[in-house]
């Protein structure tokens, strides 16, 4: 037994798989040619970002059009950072987005355990083999030695880290290793690079094309004190037993790059395509940063999903972002799936996309305003039954009722886009609901300051002696045209301009008045549908109302 070997067996005693064990255990996965097999990989550590929904797209779309598997790992090793429930929160919050895994840390599949903290047998083999074959080592400096050498560095302006003449442990022999370990000395795990930071490694990137990166002469730590895996160390290891062939991730990561180079290097393992996505950012006083958690509410996807957006608009801004004819292709397929569109990694911008939300609320009323309203009420239902108790109420109380409302002016050539999200139904239309109608205002009825109370009262009186609800929407306007006419009003526009002096005011004006009313608003959806879906009961009782507090 070699000294590395020895050094090896007496960190890892109870490792007894080889690489080969791990190679036959996880084969690659027999799949058509050009399948690709894709990953999402977060950290249970909060909500998921609307840039992790964006990467996981890709990823899931990559591999469904190429007929690959698209699998969710859990990078569970950061403790102190893990948020109890918020794994199985991010996986809830993907299935919503339709973005449901092949296989996952709770469905599981062939190519688990998924989450990192129960594939820690897979780690203590790739750092055995490591070990023994001279590539790591153990790493007994302290928090204060390594502070002393970052200040050393700063003071020598060179580069800061673990590397060449500062990587003291690595110049200990084995032997020395070996007594350090039996002695009980805390440590930790390090790659031993061969890079050396004035080289180059040249790659390829599936988006951004040929690059030319600095090599990595940094050894990384691969396993900390507690026995668990950097991210670093565990990707090489995770995505090479699960049989990962494309890592669809951000630009931020392109730093890191070289590191997994030499990694999958060093293990003599073919490295897997590598796609870096651009970052959604955000322009705050005319200067462009990443979506940030804490400063933007739409950087978190729970914001979309409560605010009651409709998904298929997220995803297809989302799919604007990704590719730049997508677009283009809506145009030609206005109510396809997005699904049906190719995805593909060269029309992928190089450069950060600005969120605009603005976008993101038109697309969404196209998506709602192409419902018919049979769907448009059962995903009022489900999205109220979770996030808003007072429209699942209303709903509720009457179904029929709330789909007669939100049929107005829906389907043909030109059909309303009054809603952007299902959390804005309700203010709009509350108004057809009694208890919401009744509610005080701190604001005054929203009359025209010149009409007199006494003038809004015979307007009022006028019409509820004749609503005309009987007739159909033409016959009942040429009523309420001849009703207005009756109380001084000119049957049009036109002619009230021409002769103000001779007349209240003109056809328009009287149905404001009976629309605020009724209403308590100057504009609503087609007024007759209104007036008709209220009933003639509903709409006397509210004017008696009107008038009582006039």
């Amino acid at each position: 037994m070699t000294p590395a070997q020895r050094l090896a067996q007496l960190i890892y005693p109870n490792v007894t798989t080889t690489i080969a064990d791990l190679e036959a255990k996880y084969p690659p996965r027999r799949l058509p040619s050009g399948a690709m097999v894709t990953r999402f990989a977060p950290s249970p550590t909060g909500f998921l970002h609307t840039g992790s929904l964006f990467a996981s797209l890709v990823s899931f779309r990559m591999a469904k059009q190429s007929g690959g598997v698209f699998f969710v790992r859990l990078e569970d090793t950061d403790t102190k950072r893990e948020i109890a429930g918020s794994g199985d929160q991010l996986l809830e919050e993907l299935h919503a987005f339709g973005i449901v895994p092949d296989e996952d840390f709770l469905k599981g599949g062939a190519y688990g355990p998924y989450p990192q903290s129960e594939r820690k047998p897979l780690y203590d083999t790739v750092i055995k083999h490591l070990i023994e074959q001279g590539d790591a080592y153990p790493c007994f400096c302290t928090h204060e030695e390594l502070d002393a050498m970052r200040q050393t560095q700063e003071a020598l302006k060179v580069n800061p880290g673990y590397y060449g003449e500062f990587a003291v442990c690595r110049k200990l022999s084995t032997e020395a290793m070996i007594a350090k370990v039996e002695a009980g000395l805390p440590y930790v795990i390090r790659f031993k690079s061969r890079g050396r930071h004035e080289n180059k490694v040249a790659v390829k990137d599936q988006i951004r094309g040929e690059l030319m990166l600095t090599q990595n002469d940094q050894d990384i730590v691969i396993m900390k004190s507690d026995g668990l895996p950097t991210y670093h160390f565990a990707h090489l290891v995770d995505d090479r037993f699960m049989r990962t062939t494309h890592v669809t991730r951000g630009e931020e990561w392109l730093p890191s790059l070289p590191i997994h180079l030499e990694l999958f290097e060093r293990m003599n393992w073919p490295h897997p395509e590598y796609c870096h996505l651009p970052v959604i950012m955000k322009l705050d006083n005319g200067t462009r940063r990443k979506l940030s958690k804490r400063k933007d509410p739409e950087a978190s996807v729970a914001f979309f999903l409560e605010a009651g957006y409709p998904i298929e608009g997220i995803l297809e801004y989302l799919m604007t972002i990704a590719n730049s004819n997508f677009e283009e292709w809506r145009l030609a397929h206005p109510q396809a799936n997005i699904f049906d569109f190719h995805l593909s990694f060269d029309k992928m911008s190089l450069d950060g996309a600005l969120f605009d939300l603005e976008k993101v609320q038109s697309i969404s009323k196209e998506r709602l305003g192409a419902l018919d309203a049979k769907t448009f009420l059962n995903r009022s239902l489900e999205y109220a039954k979770t996030y808003n108790k007072t429209l699942y109420d209303h709903i509720s109380i009457d179904p029929a009722y709330f789909e007669a409302i939100v049929a107005i002016e829906r389907g043909g050539e030109k059909p309303r886009k009054d809603y952007a999200t299902f959390s804005e139904v309700l203010p709009l239309i509350g108004f057809m609901y009694d208890d919401i109608y009744d509610q005080p205002s701190a604001e005054p009825l929203p009359f025209q300051e010149r009409f007199t109370k006494e003038q809004i009262v015979k307007v009022l009186d006028a019409y509820a002696n004749n609503p005309g609800l009987e007739l159909t929407n033409e016959a009942w306007f040429d009523n309420l045209k001849q009703t207005a006419v009756a109380c001084g009003f000119a049957a049009a526009t036109k002619d009230y301009k021409k002769n103000p002096d001779q007349y209240l005011g003109h056809v328009g004006d009287f149905a404001e008045i009976v629309r605020v009313a009724v209403a308590k608003k100057k504009s609503t959806p087609n007024f007759y549908m209104i007036l008709s879906i209220l009933g003639e009961q509903r709409i006397k009782a509210r004017i008696e109302h009107i008038k009582a507090l006039l």
